[in-house]
């Protein structure tokens, strides 16, 4: 079944239930202020062509008849959610709420555009199963632009790979591809965390760091995003270097590589994340100084997205969260020390660290290309 309303008021209708259903029509006409005739109409007919359903379950209402409320048939739908790693291709399939359905993971051995885009339309395909796939997403750490193309990534030593329209070639569904970061965050925003909230902040933890911003309900995205500028943001005039000789900032305090590498310094022999988490829950001393230390560092990054954004909340995400969940009193210290008093509390909330979670992800910048109507990630 097509996502096809009929004109933008309908549009808006079945993305509203779609976000934040099941909704009454009187709780839909209020968000949309609409007059409940209008909202009737059009309500009617997008039930009629089965794009939105009566649910069976109730409303309560205080006085007069009960309320059903309107949904959508998530299951109707399906979509592939690809993120693209150096060494692995990580794929889920969802439903049209995101929701995680299978995940399966494909290793890769090659870099080159074809034989990746080939990996991926086959991995699709088989945790597609045999049902209609609406759409395929991919995310991938780097630059892409706006028709699907990765102007750099180089992780895989890419360079104006179209990979969108390569994987086109190979499935039988629209493909779209976008920085996953900004799938993350786009994630967050429609089916997460961000879902209500039209200002946010969203900060990855793992290999790097990543910030991505949800401001008036709109992703902010520019031609630099996906080059990872807040990794180099100064955190700590006294803190370790990074690769490029950074003193303190974002990747030299924040990222797994970064914790670990100090670690096995201070304690003689390689540790690795799980170990360091193990250790630092011990209270061994060396894991929780540079811990305390690295959520110091946050909280003074936090701090910094809070006072130049100001967020509703800020999210904290990545295969690195567990750093956020270890280190709670020393993040507080570091938003305290760089805050004005007088302002309000910073909201944080940890996100999954999950890999499915970026797979997630790029499942959202599927169902957003398919519920906008773009046929290919081109058009």
């Amino acid at each position: 079944m097509a996502w096809q309303p009929t004109d933008d008021l309908a549009q808006a209708v079945a993305l509203e239930v779609l976000l934040h259903g099941p909704l009454s029509r009187s709780d839909l006409a209020r968000r949309l202020s609409l007059a409940p005739a209008t909202l009737t109409r059009i309500s009617t007919d997008l039930i009629r062509s089965g794009l939105l359903v009566e649910s069976p379950h109730l409303a309560e209402r205080r006085t007069g008849r009960p309320s059903i409320p309107l949904d959508v048939m998530p299951e109707a739908h399906h979509f592939v959610g690809v993120k693209l790693a150096g060494d692995r291709i990580m794929a889920v399939l969802t439903n049209l709420r995101a929701d995680v359905l299978d995940h399966r993971e494909a290793l890769l051995e090659s870099h080159a555009p074809e034989y990746v885009a080939t990996r991926i339309a086959d991995l699709a395909t088989q945790i597609g199963g045999g049902l209609r796939i609406a759409a395929v997403g991919i995310g991938l750490g780097g630059v892409v632009d706006g028709r699907g193309s990765v102007s750099s990534a180089p992780f895989l030593d890419w360079h104006e790979v179209p990979l969108a329209s390569l994987v086109r070639a190979r499935v039988s569904c629209p493909v779209f591809a976008a920085n996953d970061l900004a799938a993350f965050t786009e994630a967050q925003h429609w089916f997460g965390l961000g879902s209500g909230h039209d200002n946010f902040a969203v900060i990855t933890l793992g290999v790097g760091v990543g910030f991505g911003s949800i401001a008036n309900g709109r992703l902010l995205a520019g031609p630099d995003a996906g080059v990872g500028l807040v990794g180099h943001w100064p955190l700590d005039p006294f803190g370790p270097r990074c690769r490029r000789g950074h003193r303190g900032c974002a990747d030299a305090m924040l990222t797994i590589p970064a914790i670990e590498k100090d670690l096995s310094a201070a304690l003689g022999h390689p540790v690795r994340w799980d170990e360091a988490l193990g250790l630092v829950h011990s209270d061994d001393p060396a894991a929780r100084q540079i811990f305390t230390a690295s959520g110091r560092a946050l909280g003074r990054l936090i701090a910094a997205v809070a006072n130049l954004t100001a967020p509703e909340l800020v999210i904290i995400g990545g295969e690195g969260v567990a750093l956020a969940a270890s280190t709670e009193e020393a993040i507080l210290d570091g938003v305290l020390e760089n805050r004005d008093p007088r302002a309000d509390p910073v909201r944080i909330e940890l996100a999954s660290g999950e890999n499915t979670s970026w797979c997630q992800g790029a499942a959202v910048v599927a169902i957003q290309g398919y519920v906008h109507g773009r046929l290919d990630a081109d058009t």
